[in-house]
């Protein structure tokens, strides 16, 4: 392998020296960290991450390379990868892809040969970062934060439909609204026998009655909600008409359009073993994130909406529920991919709220 020296300079005046495993030196994102040991295929692919330059703490990254059927999208979006050693030769029955392989097969920038370890230090100390890979180590990044309309680069542009793995009688209907989903999200309601109707972020109200859903999931994707407030028109009708689902983003676009505030965290929850109690059971999970932004637990109307989760660590907003309408939402992934499995049954407790849609539209 080739071994030709690249540099990270940060907004904050620092400076890194590694070496190019994908050589692009004009790249520029917000600097976040992932703390997970395993799942780097499905980080490299998650849409959440579009605009964000990724550094893997755990050192060794690619021991047990990487295949076709793990990505979490059709075209990794992220801005940029960094890691301290990659494994270039995995051994693995499923392996198709070394990380080599991969990185250069989807451009993706990356650099390696680099302390994570006090890069993840001054991301936690000083919040919002961001970092230029370049040749020059004068060249600093102009970037000073993710563009607003970045969800409209990784949502789909038209409409899809997933057939359930086992369609039956019983079968429901799921529209999943588009910001830039995880495939393993799709996957996991086939597998529970739902067929699914993915649909761009921008959908209509009548786009919706056309399809008649059972219920609706608003996905996960990348940037600040904020900026999707000029969606509300849309969505508000939507989410007090059908059972609805929300996951990480969707958690946070439900809390806007229903009041409530969000705002930016010191330095993110990106990893697959965060610690979130279920306040109901008493019981905590061991959780997947991927999320720089919060719901305002403050901000919510607690005559109509309760917490129903919380991180251990920091005390912010994990869950929420309407106290009268079947709405919920999470600010984890459920379907995990990479992570534990420990709350899939908010896949389950959603299903169950679908009997309600009849109650709900004539109330």
């Amino acid at each position: 392998m080739d071994e030709h020296t690249g540099y990270l300079t940060l907004n904050t005046g620092h400076v890194f020296e590694g070496k190019w495993l994908y050589k692009d030196d004009q790249t520029e994102g917000e600097m976040v960290f992932n703390t997970a040991m395993t799942g780097y295929q499905e980080v490299m692919t998650d849409p959440s991450y579009a605009g964000q330059i990724v550094t893997m703490t755990y050192p060794l990254i690619g021991n047990y390379g990487c295949n076709d059927w793990d990505n979490e999208s059709w075209k990794p979006s992220l801005a940029g990868l960094i890691i301290a050693c990659p494994f270039l030769n995995p051994i693995h029955e499923e392996t198709k892809h070394s990380l080599q392989e991969m990185v250069n097969r989807h451009n993706i920038p990356t650099l390696y040969d680099m302390d994570t370890r006090a890069l993840t230090r001054i991301i936690r100390k000083h919040g919002e970062v961001y970092g230029k890979f370049t040749s020059d180590p004068n060249d600093f990044p102009a970037m000073k934060e993710i563009e607003s309309d970045i969800v409209r680069k990784v949502a789909i542009k038209k409409s899809l439909i997933v057939k359930p793995e086992n369609p039956s009688s019983s079968t429901q209907k799921i529209a999943v609204i588009d910001f830039g989903y995880k495939h393993s999200i799709v996957e996991t309601f086939r597998k529970l026998d739902c067929e699914i109707h993915v649909v761009p972020f921008h959908v209509t109200w009548e786009q919706i009655k056309e399809i008649n859903p059972d219920a609706v999931v608003l996905s996960n994707g990348p940037g600040n909600p904020k900026d999707l407030m000029y969606l509300f028109d849309n969505l508000k009708p939507i989410i007090n008409h059908y059972p609805t689902l929300g996951i990480c983003l969707g958690q946070q676009i439900i809390a806007l359009a229903n009041g409530a505030q969000t705002k930016r965290l010191p330095f993110g929850h990106r990893g697959s073993n965060h610690p979130v109690k279920d306040l109901t059971t008493g019981k905590v999970l061991i959780t997947s994130q991927n999320h720089g932004y919060t719901v305002d637990e403050k901000s919510l109307h607690k005559h109509e909406w309760k917490v129903t989760h919380l991180n251990v660590n920091d005390q912010s907003v994990e869950g929420m529920m309407h106290r009268y309408k079947p709405i919920m939402s999470v600010q984890f992934h459920p379907e995990a991919h990479p992570g534990p499995m420990d709350s899939f049954y908010i896949f389950k407790h959603f299903l169950a709220l679908t009997h309600t849609k009849g109650e709900k539209q004539h109330a």
